[in-house]
């Protein structure tokens, strides 16, 4: 059994051969390090997935979208660019920086590298969450393992946020819907 992280889910997946056994249908090859297995054995195989119950997931985690979407990022530089704080809560710590309001995101983000640069403590997450382009494609980026516990401030409005940790090149902090 392969285990595949999903939004919200932990993803299993069973490999099952073609041939019968006299017990059942199919007979299940079980894998106890898929490391070991020999890669066109297993790309013989028909895969099936099974979608296993949810996780107990702890109280912050619930707060995150099961999956987010990053939009297409206007190049022509029409965007509109916020000049925001955020305060660690960990920490206490605050920074600026220009967030960008994407109203097509589902989710809000937050650079790696910033992160790294700041010195910004994350929280793992129990499952990845998927990510994806806004044309359906997942992100290149990769899943979201990471978030970081923020309180957001801009002019008067304040509000604790979840940013997803990922790789977003030239912005330091994408404002979706969440």
């Amino acid at each position: 059994m392969f285990l595949g992280r999903g939004g919200g889910f932990c993803v299993a997946w069973l490999v099952i051969s073609a041939s019968q056994s006299p017990v059942n249908k199919f007979t299940v090859l079980t894998i106890e390090d898929p490391n070991t297995i020999d890669s066109e054995l297993i790309d013989t195989l028909p895969l099936i997935p099974l979608v296993s119950a949810p996780l107990q997931r702890s109280k912050w985690e619930r707060r995150l979208p099961k999956l987010l979407l990053i939009s297409a990022l206007d190049m022509r530089g029409t965007s509109l660019l916020l000049p925001v704080e955020i305060g660690t809560m960990d920490t206490s710590e605050l920074h600026s920086v220009k967030a960008l309001l994407d109203s097509g995101a589902i989710g809000s983000f937050i650079d790696r590298d910033f992160v790294h640069s700041k010195g910004i403590n994350t929280r793992t997450l129990s499952c990845n969450i998927p990510v994806f382009n806004f044309d359906s494609s997942p992100n290149e980026a990769g899943q979201i393992s990471k978030v970081v516990d923020v309180l957001f401030h801009y002019k008067t409005h304040f509000e604790r946020m979840l940013l997803a940790v990922s790789r977003l090149r030239k912005q330091s902090l994408i404002l979706g819907y969440n």
